[in-house]
C-alpha cells in the first residue's frame, strides 16, 4: 500500500468512514471535506494522522497535506468513496437540492456567526482567486523565466523566446474573462454571462467609443471593475429570472442581463472600478513611501495570520492592481518574507528537538517552504506549538524591512520563496535573495533563542 493510500485510508476512517462524506474537494495544499454529520469525526485523532501536518475547522474541514500529495490523497478518497473530488476551493451550491442547500448555508452561518464583515469580504474575494491560482503561478514564472532570458542577451525576436513570451504572459491578456467566470459562479451567476461581462472591460474596441467627450480606455478598472461587473450581472440575472417566462428564459434573461449590464459596466461600474484601483494603489504606493521600513516590517509580520485563514488569496487583485497601474509590484516581496521567517523557524525547531515525529514534519515541509508554499511548516509546526509561529513572524518583519528600504518589486505575481526570483526585477535578484536569507537567518535566530523549549513538542 502506497503512502497516499495509508492516508486515504486512516483519514476517512477518523472522519466516520465512506458514509459520512458529503462533499469532496482539495486545492493547493489542503483536502477539503465536507461531512454529514460533523459528530462523527474524531478531530482529535485525525491530526495525529502521520503525514497530516494540520486540521483547519472552516465552511469545509481542511486538512493539511502539501502540495502534489493533497491531489493523490483526494483522488484515492474519489475511489474509496464514489465522491467525486474536484479541484476546487469549495461545494458549488447550485448542485444541491433545495433541502440541502439550507442545511449548507445553516452550518456555514453558524461557523460564520462570529466573523467580521471585512473578513467575509476577504474569503469571497479568495473564493473567486484560489481555482485560478495555479495558471497565474505556473505563467508567472514562465513569463519571469522568460524576461531572464532576455535580459541575459537572448534576441527577444528569436521564435523560441516569442512562444516562451506568449505562453507566459497570455493568461494575464485573458485574466479578466476568468475572474469575471468565476465571481459570476460565487455569486449565483451564469459564469458564462460573467465571463462576457469581463470581456467588456478589456475589449480593444473600448478605445474607439467615447462617451462625454473622453474616449473609453481598455482595461481601465482593472480587476476591480471585472469583480464589479461580475457581481452585478450575476445579482441581475436572478432579478430578471424571477419575472420572465420560463418558456422564454433561455433567450430573454441572458441577453437583458448582459445587455444592462454592458451600458452599467461602461457608465458606472468601470469608472467605480478605476477609482476604487488608482485608490488602493495609491495607498499602498503612499503607505511603502512614507511608512519605508516600518512598512515593509508590519507588513510581513503580520502577513502569515492572513495565511493561516487563507484569506491572503484575497490580495490576489491588488498584487494585479498594483502591476497594471505602475508595472510592477513592491508589496509581493514583503509579504513573501512571512514564508522565510517559517523557514528559518523550522530549522531552529530541528537542529533543536530531540522529538523524531516533530522532525519527521520538518523534513516533510522544509523543501515546499523553501520553494513559496508556507503551509506545511504552519499548519504542522509553528502554528500547533504557539511560541515559534511569532518568532517566525519576527524573523519575517525583518525580512520585510530589507525588502521595502531597496523597493525590491516583481513584474508578475507567483508564489514566494526562491521561485519568486525568476519575477523580480533583473537587477535586483541579488537583493531579493539577500532579503530572503535575512528573513532565515532571523527567523531562525529569535526561534532559537527564545522561540521553542523541547516541552513544547510533548502534544506533537
Amino acid at each position: 500500500m502506497s503512502n497516499e493510500q495509508r492516508l486515504a485510508h486512516e483519514i476517512l476512517e477518523k472522519l466516520g468512514g465512506k458514509e459520512n462524506i458529503y462533499g469532496l474537494a482539495h486545492c493547493m495544499t489542503r483536502l477539503r471535506i465536507t461531512p454529514i454529520n460533523s459528530a462523527n469525526v474524531n478531530l482529535a485523532e485525525l491530526k495525529q494522522i502521520d503525514g497530516v501536518m494540520g486540521v483547519v475547522e472552516e465552511e469545509t474541514l481542511q486538512i493539511i497535506l502539501g502540495p502534489g500529495i493533497v491531489t493523490k490523497v483526494a483522488n484515492e478518497m474519489e475511489n474509496l468513496t464514489g465522491v467525486l473530488a474536484k479541484s476546487l476551493d469549495v461545494q458549488e451550491e447550485d448542485e444541491l437540492n433545495p433541502l440541502e442547500q439550507l442545511a449548507q448555508r445553516t452550518k456555514s452561518d453558524l461557523k460564520q456567526k462570529n466573523a467580521t464583515p471585512f473578513k467575509l469580504f476577504l474569503r469571497k474575494i479568495a473564493s473567486i482567486f484560489i481555482p485560478l491560482i495555479p495558471a497565474i503561478v505556473a505563467s508567472g514564472l514562465i513569463a519571469g523565466i522568460t524576461n531572464i532570458i532576455i535580459r541575459s542577451g537572448a534576441n527577444p525576436e528569436a521564435t523560441f523566446v516569442q512562444i516562451l513570451d506568449l505562453i507566459g504572459w497570455g493568461l494575464f491578456g485573458y485574466l479578466a474573462v476568468f475572474v469575471g467566470i468565476n465571481t459570476a459562479k460565487e455569486f449565483g451567476g451564469s459564469p458564462a454571462l460573467g465571463g462576457a461581462a469581463g470581456i467588456i472591460l478589456i475589449n480593444p474596441g473600448l478605445a474607439n467609443i467615447e462617451l462625454f467627450g473622453e474616449a473609453l480606455v481598455p482595461g481601465r478598472g482593472g480587476l476591480v471593475g471585472v469583480m464589479l461587473a461580475g457581481v452585478f450581472i450575476a445579482w441581475l440575472e436572478k432579478r430578471i429570472r424571477k419575472v420572465v417566462p420560463s418558456s422564454v428564459d433561455i433567450i430573454i434573461t441572458p441577453t437583458l442581463s448582459l445587455l444592462i449590464t454592458g451600458f452599467a459596466t461602461l457608465l458606472i461600474l468601470q469608472p467605480v472600478g478605476g477609482f476604487i484601483s488608482d485608490l488602493i494603489t495609491k495607498g499602498l504606493l503612499g503607505v511603502l513611501d512614507i511608512g519605508g521600513v516600518l512598512a515593509g516590517l508590519v507588513l510581513a509580520g503580520t502577513f502569515l495570520p492572513l495565511v493561516v485563514t487563507g484569506l491572503h488569496q484575497g490580495l490576489t487583485p491588488v498584487h494585479m492592481e498594483l502591476i497594471n497601474s505602475i508595472g510592477d509590484d513592491p508589496l509581493l516581496p514583503i509579504l513573501a518574507m512571512g514564508g522565510a521567517g517559517q523557514v528559518g523557524a523550522a530549522f531552529a525547531i530541528y537542529l533543536k528537538t530531540k522529538n523524531q515525529k516533530l522532525r519527521k514534519v520538518i523534513k516533510g515541509g522544509l523543501p515546499v517552504g523553501i520553494l513559496g508554499i508556507g503551509e506545511p511548516l504552519i499548519f504542522g509546526v509553528t502554528l500547533p506549538l504557539g511560541r515559534p509561529f511569532l518568532t517566525a513572524c519576527l524573523g519575517a518583519a525583518v525580512g520585510g524591512a530589507f525588502q521595502a528600504f531597496f523597493k525590491i518589486a516583481t513584474i508578475a505575481i507567483g508564489v514566494s520563496g526562491i521561485p519568486l526570483v525568476f519575477l523580480v526585477h533583473t537587477h535586483q535578484i541579488v537583493l531579493y535573495l539577500l532579503g530572503l536569507l535575512i528573513a532565515y537567518i532571523f527567523g531562525f535566530i529569535f526561534t532559537y533563542s527564545f522561540g521553542f523549549k523541547e516541552d513544547m513538542a510533548k502534544d506533537i
